[in-house]
């Protein structure tokens, strides 16, 4: 039961660390010190896609539940709505490159956005 339980963590903060990547520029508006997070972190999401790299957190969980005795995600909410999103169906390198330049565009306005603020306060 432990081992599916920090599996589960694992893939929420997954998702979290994806939703932050995409999204995290907003929030650098509201709180510009956080760029100091975010930007390695979208940095990290768009290599990741780029480079079809491995993030560290699937083999991680992969981990977890082979411990907890599962194949695969069925079962529960966890595994029936965030594992889609983070692991979409027919993932391929040309779409991965897409949502690499996704992720650099959903945040270039935010960030011109603060750079805009911060010239005007000069």
């Amino acid at each position: 039961m432990a081992y599916r339980i920090a599996a589960d963590a694992v893939l929420t903060l997954h998702l979290a660390f994806i939703l932050f990547v995409v999204l995290g520029g907003w929030l650098v508006l509201r709180w510009p010190r956080l760029a100091l997070l975010h930007l390695p972190a979208a940095a990290w999401g768009a290599s990741v896609e780029f480079f079809h790299l491995y993030c560290p957190l699937t083999p991680l969980e992969n981990r977890l539940r082979l411990a907890a005795g599962e194949q695969g995600y069925s079962g529960g909410f966890i595994e029936h709505y965030l594992v889609p999103v983070i692991y979409p169906a027919g993932l391929t390198p040309a779409i991965q490159l897409w949502l690499g330049a996704a992720v650099l565009l959903l945040n270039l306005l935010p960030y011109g956005l603060l750079i805009r603020r911060l010239r005007q306060r000069r």
